[in-house]
């Protein structure tokens, strides 16, 4: 079996996110990604580099605004005097059927759900790979290998149509399953993190053709808010 992932998914390397109110280490570091890609190797899996399939894969799941946000939001942040190393929102807009904010710290506030997902220079390039992972790993499947291990960092499964939660940017899943979509007729999520996916549900709540069974937790035990 082979285990799809490229080094470009440990650039994005976030130093904080609040907890409660109070910073603290961000989880979701390179280590992770080492760590399970040095199990899958020794397992026996074959390591294999993904393709670069641009923007269009993610761009089928995501909306134009927020992947303009991704590629940008970087950038624009540094012009805020005294702004922070990492983008993380302030404020969030409290609807999201008004008007869309024009403003660099209104836009984070609407398309970054959490302070668990702050975004530097390397975030864009990173989520976008492992997309990139995600296609190749569904294209094999499409093209006849039986299985395939996507090792998909970022993760992806909090991440909407339109927002990024949970350190989750773009949902890799969703990502997948839309390119199985080209070949087969119904595709399967089986989602069996501990915590809810309810990025991939908001994005295929209202369709037929991708089933989406998230296994996880109780809720009222770990995270009260879903």
């Amino acid at each position: 079996m082979k285990v799809i992932f490229s080094e470009q998914q440990k650039a994005h390397h976030p130093q904080h996110f609040l907890s409660s109110g109070s910073p603290q280490p961000n989880p979701e570091v390179p280590e992770r990604v080492d760590r399970l890609f040095k199990a899958a190797i020794s397992s026996g899996l074959v390591h294999e580099q993904p393709d670069d399939y641009g923007i269009g894969p993610v761009a089928a799941i995501h909306s134009p605004e927020y992947l303009q946000f991704l590629q940008h939001i970087y950038r624009r942040w540094g012009y805020i005097e005294d702004a922070s190393s990492e983008v993380i929102p302030n404020i969030h807009p409290d609807r999201r059927d008004g008007n869309y904010p024009a403003s660099a710290v209104g836009q984070a506030g609407f398309h970054l759900a959490d302070t668990a997902c702050p975004v530097s220079a390397d975030t864009w390039a990173s989520a976008l790979a492992s997309c990139h992972s995600a296609v190749h790993g569904a294209r094999l499947l499409i093209g006849g290998d039986p299985q395939g291990y996507v090792l998909a960092r970022p993760p992806g499964h909090h991440a909407a149509r339109d927002f990024a939660a949970g350190f989750c940017y773009l949902n890799n899943c969703a990502v997948a399953a839309q390119e199985l979509r080209s070949q087969f007729q119904r595709v399967a999520i089986l989602d069996i993190d501990v915590h809810h996916g309810n990025g991939t549900q908001d994005i295929f709540y209202r369709r037929d053709d991708v089933l989406t069974v998230s296994i996880h937790a109780d809720p009222m035990r770990f995270y009260p808010f879903f």
